[in-house]
């Protein structure tokens, strides 16, 4: 089944080429080409998406405000955030708002295309350079709460889980250090997924560091 792929970007010329490209995929299916976050909003109300490509700056509903409001809507639909500039602070905000990476728009259309197939899969795309720096941007934050109250919903196993998966930890290295079967080891990383409301690994490191789960000196960037 193809994955269901929208772009929202307010230029006209850079969606078409991008559809274009997109369109030789047969893992991929161009559902709908907007030219605004109301637009990408409205869309999603209506029609069944795996992935929005997401531009950032954009007359009226910007992709960050875009972006909260259509995983508010739909909480199972992706966001990759297309930017003209790597490490931007809007870019973070969409990702703290929940979108799963970013990619720059002059990136390969093969590379584009994968970054496609891997966020719909529940993968993270960005790279540990840009990890970093969003980690900075997440250690400026408010005071944590207390880390027990946060971790209560989760079973003693799965905290174990959350803690590896916050500091950079591999499904194989959590299989490793906890003796566990990579069978169980996916099914603990979906149940902390749910039961914490997140989409992805990045949002678990995102999530550790506000709740004050890991101290900065404990964690490492994912990959």
């Amino acid at each position: 089944m193809s994955i269901r792929v929208v772009l929202a970007d307010d230029q006209a010329l850079f969606r078409e080429a991008v559809a274009a490209m997109l369109a030789r995929d047969p893992r991929l299916e161009i559902t709908a080409s907007v030219a605004s976050g109301d637009e990408a909003i409205e869309f999603v109300r209506a029609h069944a998406v795996d992935v929005i490509l997401m531009d950032i700056r954009m007359p009226g509903t910007d992709g960050i405000a875009a972006t909260k409001e259509v995983l508010r809507l739909r909480p199972d639909v992706r966001v990759l955030v297309l930017t003209t500039f790597d490490l931007d602070e809007y870019v973070f905000g969409a990702v703290r708002e929940g979108a799963s990476g970013f990619l720059t728009k002059d990136a390969a259309p093969a590379d584009l295309a994968d970054a496609i197939v891997a966020v719909a899969a529940g993968e993270p795309v960005m790279t540990p350079r840009a990890t970093r720096a969003l980690l900075g941007f997440v250690r400026e934050g408010a005071p944590a709460p207390d880390v027990r109250s946060v971790l209560e919903v989760l079973s003693p196993r799965e905290q174990e889980v959350a803690r590896m998966l916050a500091s950079g930890a591999s499904n194989d290295e959590i299989a490793r250090r906890l003796f566990l079967s990579a069978n169980t080891v996916k099914t603990h990383v979906k149940a902390v997924l749910a039961k914490l409301g997140l989409p992805d690994r990045i949002h678990v490191v995102i999530w550790a560091y506000e709740h004050g789960v890991l101290r900065p000196q404990n964690a490492s960037p994912l990959t």
